[in-house]
C-alpha cells in the first residue's frame, strides 16, 4: 500500500502503537475496527464463510459488532449468539428466520443445515422446527 504505520493508524482511528501490536501479532484488532480495515483494503481478507458459525462470525466482522451487539440486532441474548457461533443448533424457527434475514441466507438452506446437524447429534432422521 505504501503507507507508514502512523498513516494507517490514523485512517483506522487508532494510535500507532496499537496498530503496530496488531501488525506484529501481539494483539488482535477488535471487531469495531474491521469495517474500516475492509474499506482500507477494498475487500474482506478472511476466507469466504462456509458453515453457519463462520457466517455469523463474518457478519460480526463486517458490521464491527461485539457479540452483544449482534445478538441485540436480531433480538436474542448474547449467550445464544455465542452458542451459535460455537456450533450449537438454532432450534427455534423464529430465531432461524432472524438469522437467515440477517445473513441473507435462504430459509431452505438454513433449515437443511440444521437438519443435518440434528441428525449428526441425535441420530434421528426427522427434525421438526419449533
Amino acid at each position: 500500500m505504501g503507507l507508514f504505520q502512523s498513516e494507517v493508524a490514523d485512517l483506522l482511528e487508532v494510535n500507532t502503537w496499537t496498530f503496530s501490536n496488531w501488525e506484529k501479532g501481539r494483539t488482535q484488532s477488535p471487531f469495531a475496527v474491521m469495517p474500516a480495515v475492509f474499506r482500507l483494503l477494498g475487500h474482506d481478507p478472511y476466507p469466504k464463510p462456509r458453515t453457519l458459525p463462520e457466517h455469523l462470525l463474518a457478519k460480526r466482522r463486517e458490521m464491527g459488532w461485539a457479540i452483544k451487539q449482534a445478538a441485540w440486532a436480531i433480538g436474542v441474548d448474547s449467550s445464544i449468539w455465542r452458542n451459535w457461533e460455537n456450533g450449537q443448533m438454532i432450534l427455534y424457527r423464529k430465531h432461524r428466520v432472524a438469522v437467515a434475514n440477517a445473513l441473507n441466507l435462504s430459509m431452505d438452506a438454513l433449515d437443511e443445515q440444521m437438519a443435518i446437524e440434528w441428525r449428526k447429534t441425535h441420530g434421528r432422521v426427522r427434525f421438526d422446527a419449533w
